[in-house]
Parts: C-alpha cells; sequence; structure tokens
C-alpha cells in the first residue's frame, strides 16, 4: 500500500517532473512567441519574478509571464494594493489581458515544478503578506509543495472567499491522493479553456481577513 509520504515524495514528483519535461519540450514555441510579445508589448522584464511561501513556509522565487506594466516589487505595497477585477484594469498590458485569460502567463511556473518549488496539484503558493490573513487552523495547507492548480481553483477559483480557499486548501492536504490529482487536473482543463473566474472581488480577497481572529 502507498502511505501519503511515499506518493508525495517518489510518485507524485515522478509524474511532475515527466509531465513538466513533456509541456516545456510542446510548448516550447508558444513559449518563444509569447516572450517576443510581452517584449514587443511593453517595457519590463519578460518574466515576472515574486517571493511566495511553498512547503513549510519556505520562500522561493516563482515565475509568471508579466502581464502588468512593469513596477518593482519593492514600489508595491500588498497590503494597499488594488485587486484585479477585470482584464480592463489600467495596470494590465494589452497582451497581459490575453496571457491571463488564458492562464498562459502561469506557464513559466513548469519550471518552478521542474526545480521542486511547487507541484502541478496543491494549494496555490501564498505572498508573504498574506500569511497575516491565515488562521494557524489552516497552516496545515504548508505540509504539501504548492502547487499550480488545487481543489479551491476547480471549485469556484478567484470567485471564492479567501476563507473558503483555505479550508479547501487544507482538505487537500489532509486527504490527497493520486485519484484526488487526476480529478483536479481534468476539471482544471475545462476551467482554464472558459477564463472561468480569473477575476476576484475585493471583498472575498485576502486583505479584507487580514484582522480575524487567528
Amino acid at each position: 500500500m502507498i502511505t501519503k509520504n511515499s506518493y508525495q515524495y517518489i510518485v507524485k514528483r515522478f509524474f511532475d517532473i515527466l509531465l513538466s519535461l513533456f509541456i516545456l519540450i510542446i510548448t516550447s514555441p508558444l513559449l518563444l512567441i509569447i516572450s517576443y510579445l510581452i517584449f514587443l508589448d511593453s517595457p519590463g522584464e519578460i518574466i515576472f519574478k515574486q517571493t511566495r511561501l511553498g512547503k513549510g513556509q519556505s520562500k522561493f522565487t516563482i515565475y509568471k509571464f508579466r502581464s502588468m506594466y512593469s513596477r518593482k516589487n519593492e514600489d508595491i505595497d500588498q497590503y494597499n494594493e488594488p485587486v484585479l477585477t477585470s482584464s480592463k484594469d489600467k495596470r494590465i498590458t494589452k497582451i497581459g489581458g490575453f496571457i491571463r485569460s488564458t492562464s498562459i502567463d502561469e506557464l513559466p511556473q513548469v519550471f518552478n515544478i521542474l526545480k521542486g518549488d511547487m507541484s502541478f496539484v496543491g494549494p496555490r503558493p501564498v505572498l508573504i503578506e498574506q500569511l497575516d490573513a491565515i488562521p494557524k487552523k489552516f497552516f496545515n495547507r504548508f505540509e504539501v509543495l504548492p502547487g499550480l492548480s488545487g481543489l479551491a481553483q476547480v471549485n469556484g477559483r478567484r470567485g471564492l472567499d479567501w476563507i473558503k480557499q483555505l479550508q479547501l486548501d487544507s482538505n487537500y492536504s489532509n486527504n490527497f491522493n493520486f485519484l484526488m490529482d487526476l480529478v483536479i487536473v481534468l476539471k482544471t482543463i475545462p476551467i482554464v479553456l472558459t477564463s472561468n473566474k480569473i477575476y476576484g472581488s475585493s471583498k472575498k480577497n485576502w486583505r479584507f481577513y487580514r484582522d480575524i481572529e487567528k
């Protein structure tokens, strides 16, 4: 019988490496085209890099295609940053609206998966600042690798209340297995293809819950 640990560290990691290599090979032309379009669209780095919290609350650098006009991370006040509620937000570039709606902006995270920072399935990696808005009863979400998609993403995505997202993350951490991961992967595909709920609401955002009782 496969235990949770052996599944997480051996079986799941094997599939993460195999699938990430396959995706990088078949999407390499797309990666080059998108990189060039971002370069033409607006000045700044092609790849957006940001510090996130992974398994065990360890810090790592997440990679995304830049979809917004370039700003230095140190110039962004995450606690007061307005929530993105539409592709018409003035911070989003022309190509940025497209790559966000198709989730192409997330493709560089396949490199994070290959490195072992992330997995294809797991709770989404959070900002350092978001730790203030996570009650300790949900800290078990940090017992697994963060993922490209997870239970929260296939059950409402950014349309969910922040606490509901955390509940689903916690549920995944407690109960993950091969079948659950497979179902999440299969459910993710139509969600990505339909651009479903990629933008959220300020009243459901993590910033709204910073002062909740821990």
